[in-house]
C-alpha cells in the first residue's frame, strides 16, 4: 500500500514561517515519489530565499522521519507559475466614489469578520498613493520574497496582506506615479504575489472612478462589489456613480454601507448624527442593491487601527458584512 497519502498530510500540516503559513495552503508540494530506496519531493520555490528553504527541509524531515522506512528522503525545488499555485475563490471589491468615506477601514472589517470565521482572507490593497491598511494591522515589515515570487506579509490573526507601504523604506513617504504605473502595481500585485490558498481576496480600491478602480475592475476576477459612503448628499451622489460603474463593468453589487453614520455618546446615552440623517436604505432602495448597515464614528476604533490592532474591534456590523459577503 502507498504512502503517499500519509506523506502529502505530514507535510500539509508544515509551518512555513518564511510565508507564515502552512505548506497545503501555499500549494508548494508538487510531487511525491515513493521508491523502495528513496522518497523525492518536488517543491516550487516560489518566495523562498535559500535560508528558507533549508529551514523548510529539516522541518521535512523531521514530519517524515516516522515514515521513512530506511529510504533517503531527496528534496527538489522547481519553478511553477504562480497562477498554478494561487488558488482565490472569490474577490471582492470595496469601492467608494470620492475618498474620505473610510473605505479601506470598511475593507479591513470585512477582511477581520471573515477571517474570525475561520476564513482564508488576503487584502489586496490597490489604493496605492493612499495606502492605509499596513498601519491598520500592525504590519511593518518590507514584503519579502525571490525572483520568483513576492511573500505577502501577515497580520496577527493571519490575514494576508500587500501593499505599496510595504515596499517602501519609510511607510510615510509619498508614492508620486502616474495612473499607468499604479495599474502596473496592481497588476503585479495579483500577477506576482504567492496568494496560494485563499477562500476570499478583499481589494481595497482607491477612490473614484479613475484609471486604477477601472484596471481592478477589469483585470482581477471580482465577485461583488461593496459600496461605502457617508450620510450627505453630495457623497450619496458619487456613491450612485460608482453603483453605475460597477453595473457598465458587470460587476453585482454586494451591498452598501453608510460610514460615520452617527457619533453614540454613552454619558447621555444619545446618538449624535453628525454629517445629518441616514439615508442608507433609502438609498440602497433606490439604487436597486441591498444595504448592509451603518458604521458609527467609534473613538475607539480609530485608537485600534492608530495602534495596528483593528483586529481586536467588535460591533455588530462585522457579522453583517460576513454574512452579506458570504451570501453573494
Amino acid at each position: 500500500m502507498s504512502i503517499e497519502p500519509e506523506i502529502r498530510e505530514a507535510l500539509g500540516k508544515i509551518y512555513v514561517a518564511a510565508a507564515g503559513r502552512i505548506l497545503a495552503d501555499l500549494n508548494l508540494l508538487r510531487n511525491v515519489e515513493v521508491e523502495p530506496d528513496k522518497i523525492k519531493l518536488s517543491l516550487a520555490g516560489a518566495g523562498l530565499s535559500e535560508d528558507s528553504r533549508k529551514v523548510l527541509q529539516q522541518e521535512i524531515g523531521l514530519a517524515l522521519k516516522p515514515l521513512l522506512d530506511k529510504q533517503k528522503l531527496e528534496i527538489e525545488y522547481i519553478t511553477v507559475p504562480l497562477n498554478e499555485l494561487n488558488r482565490v475563490k472569490k474577490v471582492v471589491a470595496v469601492m467608494s466614489g470620492k475618498g474620505g468615506v473610510g473605505k479601506s477601514l470598511i475593507t479591513g472589517l470585512c477582511a477581520v469578520a471573515l477571517n474570525r470565521q475561520g476564513y482564508r482572507v488576503g487584502i489586496l490593497d490597490a489604493d496605492i498613493t493612499g495606502s492605509s491598511i499596513p498601519k491598520m494591522f500592525g504590519a511593518n515589515e518590507h514584503l519579502s520574497g525571490n525572483e520568483e515570487a513576492i511573500l505577502p506579509a501577515k497580520s496577527p490573526a493571519g490575514i494576508s496582506l500587500v501593499s505599496t507601504s510595504l515596499l517602501l523604506s519609510n511607510q510615510s513617504d509619498a508614492v508620486i506615479w502616474r495612473g499607468p504605473l499604479i495599474s502596473k502595481m496592481i497588476n503585479q500585485f495579483w500577477d506576482d504575489v504567492l496568494w496560494g490558498e485563499l477562500d476570499y481576496m478583499i481589494v481595497d480600491l482607491p477612490p473614484g472612478t479613475s484609471d486604477a478602480a477601472l484596471t481592478v475592475l477589469q483585470s482581477l476576477p471580482i465577485s461583488g462589489i461593496v459600496v461605502v459612503f457617508t450620510p450627505q448628499g453630495l457623497v450619496e451622489m458619487v456613491a450612485r456613480k460608482a453603483v453605475s460603474m460597477a453595473g457598465k463593468m458587470g460587476k453585482s453589487i454586494i451591498g452598501l454601507v453608510e460610514n460615520m453614520a452617527y457619533l453614540k455618546v454613552p454619558e447621555l446615552d444619545k446618538k449624535i448624527e453628525v454629517f445629518g440623517a441616514g439615508h442608507g436604505e433609502e438609498l440602497a432602495k433606490s439604487i436597486g442593491v441591498p444595504f448592509i448597515g451603518q458604521m458609527p464614528l467609534d473613538p475607539a476604533l480609530a485608537a485600534l487601527c492608530d495602534n495596528g490592532d483593528i483586529e481586536k474591534y467588535s460591533h455588530p456590523l462585522l457579522d453583517e458584512l460576513e454574512k452579506a459577503i458570504s451570501r453573494s
